[in-house]
């Protein structure tokens, strides 16, 4: 028989437990959430009538917390943890099975644990907001980067194809002038070659501001990437590299650009070549989704640090060495892929390597 006197005891720490709850959860932050719910458990084992017996334990998809385990079995008293009103975890409070049963558990306790996992899940419900507000404030602030720094490229762009276009005009005159002077001929191929590179990497400048005019149509890729693959050639024998095509399909209608299908191809499977080791292989596959095209491309180089996340797709981020890369080619992938409504993303390729995955919508 419970006395009036235990029942009395037993409100006052259910009550404490609530205020002490509230007041970790109104102190929390954000960016130690566990730390919190780890408060929180204690709190709750704290509350319960038989306090040395007690175990808690709070498992949620991403949290797994729970106090010291003295016994392998237990009755429980459970509670549902609710994340916008989806069910992500539990909380649930026992005692050993060999000394109590459901029976030894109060009801009020059973009302605490609730109100306990709706003050959890506001919490975490709390902590996703904040963490989308955060996300939307930055993908805000890198559009408006990207649009300032697309009308400052688009600019320097046009400013710089007419000067190009000069250099590499007078450059192949005076080569013809001077066929009997082999070392004015090195000099002026060096000069040609790194006006071609700069008419490149101006390309690449319009592509990634948008000054290069976009015509869809439904074809089938799988020519598109061959021939892309053809022109690759020598630069895939000059590292022995072999490069393998598989498809899912010998046919797969997109609506695309081919020129600019062309360039993605170009851009990534390059990047592949630069950091693949030489006598390396690279990957080209097409697989044909119900919704969508999947085109994965891997290597087996140095791979990408994953804590670099997207940045390697922000405009003249480049982990080449000062010289060899001017940071435009994932930017320019991006940019496209993203104007046919698709996705890219990489991750690690096994035992070493990476791969890129271009998702493009079947429209």
């Amino acid at each position: 028989m419970v006395t009036a006197e235990e029942k009395l005891r037993e409100r006052i720490k259910e009550l404490t437990c609530l205020y002490d709850v509230t007041s970790i959860i109104v102190n929390c932050d954000y960016n130690e959430i566990e730390v919190g719910l780890q408060a929180i458990v204690s709190c709750l084992k704290n509350a319960w009538q038989y306090i040395n017996d007690t175990y808690v334990v709070l498992k949620t998809d991403e949290y797994h917390i729970e106090t010291k385990k003295e016994y392998k079995d237990y009755v429980f008293l459970t509670s549902a943890i609710t994340l916008f009103n989806k069910e992500i975890g539990t909380i649930k409070v026992g005692y050993p099975s060999k000394k109590y049963s459901v029976l030894d558990f109060l009801e009020e306790e059973q009302q605490l644990l609730n109100n306990v996992c709706l003050e959890v899940g506001n919490l975490l419900e709390r902590k996703e907001i904040k963490e989308n507000e955060i996300l939307i404030k930055r993908q805000v602030e890198q559009s408006d980067r990207l649009r300032i720094l697309g009308e400052i490229t688009a600019g320097i762009a046009h400013e710089l194809n007419t000067p190009l276009a000069n250099i590499l005009g007078f450059a192949e005159l005076l080569k013809d002038r001077t066929k009997q002077d082999s070392q004015a001929t090195k000099d002026l191929d060096k000069i040609i070659n790194s006006a071609i590179y700069s008419r490149e990497v101006v390309k690449k400048l319009m592509f990634f501001a948008c000054e290069m005019p976009q015509q869809k149509s439904l074809v089938n890729i799988i020519p598109i990437c061959k021939e892309a693959i053809e022109l690759l050639k020598p630069i895939l024998k000059t590292k022995n590299i072999t490069l393998n095509f598989s498809s899912s399909n010998s046919k797969i209608a997109l609506k695309i650009d081919r020129i600019q299908l062309t360039q993605v191809l170009f851009n990534l499977v390059i990047n592949a070549i630069y950091f693949s080791e030489e006598n390396g292989v690279i990957v080209l596959d097409i697989k044909d989704k119900s919704a969508r095209v999947e085109i994965h491309i891997k290597d087996q180089g140095t791979g990408i640090d994953t804590n670099l996340g997207d940045k390697i797709f922000e405009p003249f981020f480049t982990t080449k060495p000062v010289g060899e890369g001017s940071g435009l080619g994932l930017s320019v992938v991006h940019g496209i892929v993203k104007s046919h409504k698709g996705n890219i993303s990489f991750s690690a390729n096994m035992p070493k390597g990476t791969i890129f995955t271009v998702a493009i919508p079947k429209l």
